[in-house]
Protein backbone atom coordinates (compact mmCIF):
# COMPACT_ATOMS: atom_id res chain seq x y z
CA UNK A 1 0.00 0.00 0.00
CA UNK A 2 1.30 3.70 -1.20
CA UNK A 3 0.43 6.37 1.52
CA UNK A 4 1.23 10.09 0.67
CA UNK A 5 1.08 12.07 3.64
CA UNK A 6 0.47 16.37 3.47
CA UNK A 7 2.94 17.55 6.20
CA UNK A 8 5.66 14.98 6.26
CA UNK A 9 8.10 16.52 8.93
CA UNK A 10 5.30 17.13 11.02
CA UNK A 11 5.25 15.39 15.01
CA UNK A 12 2.52 13.09 14.27
CA UNK A 13 3.49 12.49 10.58
CA UNK A 14 6.95 11.44 10.97
CA UNK A 15 5.43 9.09 14.10
CA UNK A 16 3.16 7.70 11.43
CA UNK A 17 6.09 7.31 8.52
CA UNK A 18 8.06 5.37 10.96
CA UNK A 19 4.77 3.18 11.75
CA UNK A 20 3.28 2.85 7.91
CA UNK A 21 7.00 1.72 6.65
CA UNK A 22 7.56 -0.88 9.49
CA UNK A 23 4.44 -2.57 8.64
CA UNK A 24 6.02 -2.84 4.76
CA UNK A 25 3.97 0.00 3.16
CA UNK A 26 5.31 2.66 0.62
CA UNK A 27 4.76 6.13 2.15
CA UNK A 28 5.82 9.26 0.86
CA UNK A 29 5.58 12.53 2.82
CA UNK A 30 5.13 16.16 1.22
CA UNK A 31 7.60 18.61 2.88
CA UNK A 32 8.52 22.77 2.06
CA UNK A 33 11.83 22.40 3.11
CA UNK A 34 14.81 19.95 1.38
CA UNK A 35 16.66 19.76 4.97
CA UNK A 36 13.98 18.18 6.17
CA UNK A 37 14.52 15.47 3.43
CA UNK A 38 16.76 13.02 6.50
CA UNK A 39 14.38 13.37 8.64
CA UNK A 40 12.15 11.31 6.23
CA UNK A 41 14.56 9.07 5.39
CA UNK A 42 15.41 8.06 8.87
CA UNK A 43 11.55 7.39 9.07
CA UNK A 44 11.35 5.08 5.96
CA UNK A 45 9.49 7.45 3.90
CA UNK A 46 10.34 9.07 0.57
CA UNK A 47 10.88 13.02 0.59
CA UNK A 48 8.92 14.85 -1.84
CA UNK A 49 9.77 18.70 -1.58
CA UNK A 50 6.65 20.44 -2.09
CA UNK A 51 5.02 23.73 -0.80
CA UNK A 52 1.34 23.22 -0.61
CA UNK A 53 1.08 26.94 -0.16
CA UNK A 54 2.22 27.91 -3.50
CA UNK A 55 2.03 24.78 -5.59
CA UNK A 56 -0.82 24.01 -8.07
CA UNK A 57 -3.30 21.54 -7.99
CA UNK A 58 -2.10 19.23 -11.45
CA UNK A 59 1.65 19.26 -9.23
CA UNK A 60 0.29 18.30 -6.00
CA UNK A 61 -2.05 15.13 -7.46
CA UNK A 62 1.55 14.26 -9.61
CA UNK A 63 2.60 13.35 -6.35
CA UNK A 64 -0.50 11.64 -5.38
CA UNK A 65 -0.41 9.51 -8.43
CA UNK A 66 -0.61 5.97 -7.89
CA UNK A 67 -1.20 6.61 -4.24
CA UNK A 68 -3.75 3.91 -1.90
CA UNK A 69 -4.23 6.95 0.41
CA UNK A 70 -3.34 10.26 1.46
CA UNK A 71 -3.04 11.50 4.42
CA UNK A 72 -3.22 15.54 5.37
CA UNK A 73 -1.21 16.02 8.81
CA UNK A 74 0.23 19.57 7.95
CA UNK A 75 -0.40 22.50 9.76
CA UNK A 76 0.64 26.18 10.57
CA UNK A 77 2.21 25.44 13.60
CA UNK A 78 1.36 27.28 16.63
CA UNK A 79 3.61 30.26 15.90
CA UNK A 80 2.11 30.82 13.02
CA UNK A 81 -0.18 34.02 12.87
CA UNK A 82 -4.04 33.85 11.60
CA UNK A 83 -2.88 34.14 8.04
CA UNK A 84 -1.17 31.15 7.68
CA UNK A 85 -3.99 29.59 9.36
CA UNK A 86 -6.24 30.14 6.20
CA UNK A 87 -3.37 29.32 4.18
CA UNK A 88 -2.13 26.00 5.52
CA UNK A 89 -5.06 24.85 8.46
CA UNK A 90 -7.63 25.59 5.67
CA UNK A 91 -6.28 26.52 1.81
CA UNK A 92 -3.26 23.66 1.73
CA UNK A 93 -6.08 21.14 3.03
CA UNK A 94 -8.44 21.97 0.39
CA UNK A 95 -5.67 21.74 -2.60
CA UNK A 96 -5.00 18.52 -0.94
CA UNK A 97 -8.08 17.16 -1.34
CA UNK A 98 -8.93 18.34 -4.99
CA UNK A 99 -5.26 17.10 -5.81
CA UNK A 100 -6.58 13.90 -4.28
CA UNK A 101 -9.73 13.64 -6.23
CA UNK A 102 -7.69 14.76 -9.45
CA UNK A 103 -5.53 11.53 -8.80
CA UNK A 104 -8.00 9.37 -8.24
CA UNK A 105 -7.51 9.00 -4.93
CA UNK A 106 -10.47 7.59 -3.18
CA UNK A 107 -9.35 6.78 0.67
CA UNK A 108 -8.37 10.18 2.19
CA UNK A 109 -7.95 11.41 6.45
CA UNK A 110 -7.50 14.70 7.29
CA UNK A 111 -5.74 15.46 11.06
CA UNK A 112 -8.24 17.43 12.34
CA UNK A 113 -8.86 19.32 15.92
CA UNK A 114 -11.22 18.69 18.53
CA UNK A 115 -13.38 21.82 18.32
CA UNK A 116 -13.43 22.52 14.65
CA UNK A 117 -16.30 24.48 13.32
CA UNK A 118 -16.76 26.79 10.49
CA UNK A 119 -18.88 28.57 12.47
CA UNK A 120 -16.68 29.30 15.32
CA UNK A 121 -16.46 32.54 16.51
CA UNK A 122 -13.67 34.67 18.24
CA UNK A 123 -11.07 36.79 16.56
CA UNK A 124 -8.05 35.25 18.85
CA UNK A 125 -5.72 32.83 16.44
CA UNK A 126 -6.53 29.97 18.18
CA UNK A 127 -10.30 30.89 17.08
CA UNK A 128 -9.07 31.74 13.82
CA UNK A 129 -7.72 28.19 13.73
CA UNK A 130 -10.97 26.34 15.07
CA UNK A 131 -12.86 28.02 12.03
CA UNK A 132 -10.39 27.14 9.84
CA UNK A 133 -10.39 23.86 10.66
CA UNK A 134 -14.06 23.39 10.79
CA UNK A 135 -14.01 24.84 7.24
CA UNK A 136 -11.44 22.71 5.57
CA UNK A 137 -13.40 19.61 6.77
CA UNK A 138 -16.33 20.52 5.96
CA UNK A 139 -15.42 21.02 2.19
CA UNK A 140 -13.72 17.72 2.59
CA UNK A 141 -17.16 16.17 3.51
CA UNK A 142 -18.55 17.65 0.82
CA UNK A 143 -16.24 15.66 -1.79
CA UNK A 144 -18.65 12.18 -3.28
CA UNK A 145 -14.82 11.28 -4.83
CA UNK A 146 -13.35 10.84 -1.40
CA UNK A 147 -13.48 7.85 1.16
CA UNK A 148 -12.56 10.62 4.04
CA UNK A 149 -12.49 10.28 7.36
CA UNK A 150 -11.53 13.18 9.58
CA UNK A 151 -9.81 12.35 13.26
CA UNK A 152 -10.31 15.03 15.34
CA UNK A 153 -7.37 14.85 18.37
CA UNK A 154 -7.80 16.35 21.90
CA UNK A 155 -4.45 18.03 23.67
CA UNK A 156 -1.82 16.59 21.95
CA UNK A 157 0.70 15.43 24.29
CA UNK A 158 4.48 14.20 23.68
CA UNK A 159 4.06 11.35 26.17
CA UNK A 160 4.60 7.87 25.36
CA UNK A 161 1.97 5.92 23.40
CA UNK A 162 0.00 3.69 25.89
CA UNK A 163 -1.91 1.65 22.70
CA UNK A 164 -5.51 2.79 24.53
CA UNK A 165 -7.66 5.25 23.26
CA UNK A 166 -11.59 6.36 23.31
CA UNK A 167 -12.23 6.53 19.39
CA UNK A 168 -15.79 8.03 18.97
CA UNK A 169 -18.39 10.65 17.02
CA UNK A 170 -18.08 12.39 20.67
CA UNK A 171 -15.26 11.83 23.37
CA UNK A 172 -15.32 14.89 25.20
CA UNK A 173 -11.79 16.66 25.73
CA UNK A 174 -8.94 15.16 27.24
CA UNK A 175 -5.11 14.53 26.04
CA UNK A 176 -3.43 11.90 23.79
CA UNK A 177 0.05 11.42 22.95
CA UNK A 178 1.16 12.28 19.36
CA UNK A 179 2.28 8.22 19.69
CA UNK A 180 -1.71 6.92 19.83
CA UNK A 181 -2.63 9.58 17.34
CA UNK A 182 -0.52 8.33 14.46
CA UNK A 183 -1.16 4.68 15.63
CA UNK A 184 -4.73 5.57 15.02
CA UNK A 185 -3.97 6.97 11.24
CA UNK A 186 -1.88 4.06 10.51
CA UNK A 187 -5.18 2.00 11.26
CA UNK A 188 -7.97 4.10 9.64
CA UNK A 189 -5.56 4.64 6.46
CA UNK A 190 -6.26 0.87 6.63
CA UNK A 191 -9.93 0.82 7.69
CA UNK A 192 -11.36 2.25 4.31
CA UNK A 193 -15.30 1.25 6.00
CA UNK A 194 -14.29 4.38 8.57
CA UNK A 195 -15.25 6.58 5.61
CA UNK A 196 -17.53 9.36 5.86
CA UNK A 197 -17.03 9.68 9.73
CA UNK A 198 -16.01 12.16 11.88
CA UNK A 199 -13.98 11.12 15.03
CA UNK A 200 -12.58 12.63 17.93
CA UNK A 201 -9.93 10.86 19.55
CA UNK A 202 -8.94 10.82 23.27
CA UNK A 203 -6.65 8.77 25.44
CA UNK A 204 -8.90 5.75 26.63
CA UNK A 205 -9.63 2.42 27.66
CA UNK A 206 -9.68 0.10 24.07
CA UNK A 207 -6.46 -0.98 22.10
CA UNK A 208 -6.36 1.15 18.87
CA UNK A 209 -7.07 -1.96 16.48
CA UNK A 210 -10.15 -2.74 18.39
CA UNK A 211 -11.12 1.00 19.18
CA UNK A 212 -11.32 1.42 15.06
CA UNK A 213 -12.63 -1.88 14.16
CA UNK A 214 -15.44 -0.88 16.69
CA UNK A 215 -16.14 2.78 15.01
CA UNK A 216 -16.06 1.06 11.50
CA UNK A 217 -19.26 -1.38 12.62
CA UNK A 218 -17.18 -4.55 12.86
Amino acid sequence: MRTVIAGGHGQIALRLERLLAARGDEVAGLIRKAEQADDLREAGAEPVVLDLESASVDEVAERLRGADAAVFAAGAGPGSGAARKDTVDKAAAVLFADAAVKAGVRRFVIVSSMGADPEHRGDEIFDVYLRAKGEADAYVRGLDALDWTILRPGQLTDDAGTGLVRLEARTGRGPIPRDDVAAVLAELVDTPATAGLTLELISGPAPVSVAVKSVAGN
